[in-house]
């Protein structure tokens, strides 16, 4: 069962498709969309990811950071991001040590689903039932923008 809105985000670092190290301390004062999907170009998981690349714009223009996650390695990242232009980072978790803190383990890969965090490291919003191929415009939408 995912974690519940008005929970403390679990605090986090690992490494980004290029190996950069990313914490969610790091966009502290930032609205964050960080999302779990099961595997990199998957058909699902394809769509919830060009949905928000296409999506950027919006999300950018409302200083709000989209963070992929799940269980890949930083060369299938780079292989994913490459072959569908992604312009958001992908977050490695081939531990499964964030599948674990936000409670999204499916046996092996990540659930899909999605939390936002507010600038303060809470939980303001939990989405597990995903619609991949409108998922970007329902995020906003359930945020009221």
């Amino acid at each position: 069962m995912p974690l519940a809105v008005g929970t403390d985000a679990p605090a986090f670092t690992t490494k980004d498709t290029n190996g950069n190290p990313v914490s969610l301390s790091d966009f502290k004062g930032k609205t964050v969309v960080l999302y779990f999907y099961p595997k990199d170009d998957t058909p699902g998981c394809t769509k919830q990811a060009c949905s928000f690349r296409d999506a950027i714009d919006e999300y950018k223009s409302k200083d709000i950071v989209i963070l992929g996650v799940s269980a890949d390695d930083e060369a299938s990242h780079q292989a994913f991001t490459q072959k569908y232009n992604l312009n958001f980072p992908l977050l490695t978790d081939t531990d499964k040590s964030l599948i674990k803190a936000y409670d999204v383990d499916g046996g092996g890969y990540a659930k899909r689903v999605t939390y936002v965090i507010d600038g303060d490291g809470k939980i303001i919003k939990v989405d597990s039932s995903v619609n991949t191929s409108t998922h970007a415009s329902d995020v906003l939408a359930a945020l009221g923008l």
